[in-house]
């Protein structure tokens, strides 16, 4: 009997540890589930995140991985429209040209981008755009009250962008324009307005200059679909404001040659043609306008290496020269040592000198035939020989000290020549701002066309 109560108590024991444990490894197990579940939240939110833009969940990158979220099968537009036109896999098909309009573009009204004036200065004298917390969704109403702060023409000023700010509204096609006025010398002011007088009555209607801007647009399109597959070269059109909104497909061919489709109007149709669109332009006026535009982005680089000041140092002159080149940080390094070396004195340039000599930069490839023809063999040039062949090409006389900084820089062995070679190579990167058209093609078309290239260069 002793026995049995024994056994029966070492089992009560055994039975009771063996519950006590049971419950420690059920807590145990519980407590790490509750930490793997949470780890794995936390893991989870890093890829998956809230677009604001579109009103859906998307999937994000980290560490350089990406994850393709699990989709049921939809169609193709519904895919094109999903695609966020600030994701770097879709910037990096884009042209130079195009990725920067997407960059530095804040307004979106019914998901077509739109620059402001400030968002256009920025474009062009900045690297990157300024900071911001998505883009700004405007409605009809707010169009409507930005186009309405839009001054009259005769009210155009070298101010005309700085004081519109960001009430005001730019398409990619009209970014394309206006980054071709920059490079337009004084000279090609009578070509650009010929091209949009297509009834030559000396006077350019709004139907006149819509239709220019169209195969403009039409041409841009062609070359983005070349290298944008399937669904993207839609969402470009869709983003790319105005070629997607004038394809009205009840529009008949003639409507749409005269520019007669439902075009929005924007800050530089209201300017150029009034509210009403009746307004004609002459060629006085569209001079002025492009004039206009020259300056004031010249005056804003002046103005921010002048820091107050009449005039630049030397130093901020050659900064300003190498900007949008692309040059090797060792290499932009040289220049300006070499530029401290030889510039023992700083006179300072003022910007009568500075307007000047970009004046002379936007007649370059002049400059570059002339000096082809003068030279033959490719030789340097002298100061003597560069102040005349700019004289032949802008009529202008480039100030001495102006001349002195610019050898300083350029001429590389001290010989008091200039590789003019190297000079225009440079210089045209500066000209085009560091958004000229890149070459897209690979392989042997590359070769083909980097072969074109050189043979324009040598004949």
């Amino acid at each position: 009997i002793q026995t049995s109560y024994s056994l029966n108590l070492i089992r009560g024991r055994l039975k009771m540890r063996s519950q006590f444990w049971r419950k420690v490894v059920v807590q145990v197990l519980a407590s790490r589930s509750v930490v793997l579940i949470s780890t794995g939240g936390i893991i989870l939110s890093t890829y998956i995140y809230f677009n604001p833009q579109t009103r859906d969940y998307r999937w994000s990158k980290l560490s350089g991985m990406s994850l393709a979220p699990y989709v049921q099968a939809a169609s193709k537009k519904t895919r094109i429209e999903s695609l966020d036109p600030d994701s770097p896999a879709f910037l990096s098909t884009l042209a130079t040209r195009e990725r920067r309009f997407v960059q530095f573009s804040s307004v979106d009204y019914n998901g077509q981008l739109y620059m402001t004036p400030r968002d256009f200065l920025d474009s062009v004298t900045g690297r990157e755009p300024r900071h911001r917390y998505g883009r700004r969704l405007i409605t009809d109403d707010d169009v409507t009250h930005l186009l309405n702060c839009t001054p009259k023409l005769h009210q155009g000023s070298k101010n005309f962008f700085r004081d519109l700010n960001d009430a005001g509204l730019i398409s990619y096609t009209e970014y394309l324009f206006f980054l071709s006025i920059l490079t337009k010398p004084r000279s090609g002011f009578q070509i650009a307005f010929n091209m949009f007088d297509t009834d030559a009555n000396a006077n350019v209607s709004k139907d006149e200059f819509l239709v220019v801007m169209k195969i403009f647009a039409g041409s841009v399109k062609k070359n983005v679909k070349q290298y944008l597959a399937d669904g993207k070269a839609e969402i470009l059109e869709r983003i790319f404001s105005s070629a997607y909104q004038d394809r009205a497909p009840s529009a008949s061919i003639s409507e749409s040659a005269l520019g007669r489709t439902n075009t929005m109007d924007t800050t530089l149709l209201v300017h150029l043609f009034g509210k009403m669109g009746k307004s004609e332009l002459t060629y006085d006026q569209f001079c002025k306008f492009m004039e206009d535009l020259q300056l004031e982005v010249l005056e804003l680089e002046f103005y921010e290496f002048s820091r107050g000041m009449n005039i630049i140092t030397e130093e901020g002159f050659a900064k300003i020269l190498l900007r949008y080149t692309h040059l090797r940080p060792n290499e932009y390094d040289d220049f300006l040592e070499r530029l401290a070396k030889r510039e023992k004195y700083d006179m300072g340039i003022t910007f009568t000198d500075f307007k000047e000599f970009f004046q002379f930069l936007n007649n370059l490839d002049d400059f570059a035939i002339a000096m082809r023809m003068y030279t033959l063999a490719d030789k340097a040039i002298s100061k003597s020989e560069f102040v005349r062949a700019v004289k032949i090409c802008t009529g202008a006389v480039l100030a001495p000290h102006v001349v002195d900084t610019v050898f300083a820089l350029f001429d590389v062995d001290g010989d008091g020549a200039l590789s003019y070679k190297e000079f225009i190579a440079i210089m045209r990167d500066r000209l085009h701002r560091g958004v000229k058209s890149s070459m897209k093609a690979e392989g042997w078309e590359a070769f083909k066309h980097c072969l074109k290239q050189e043979m324009r260069s040598v004949l």
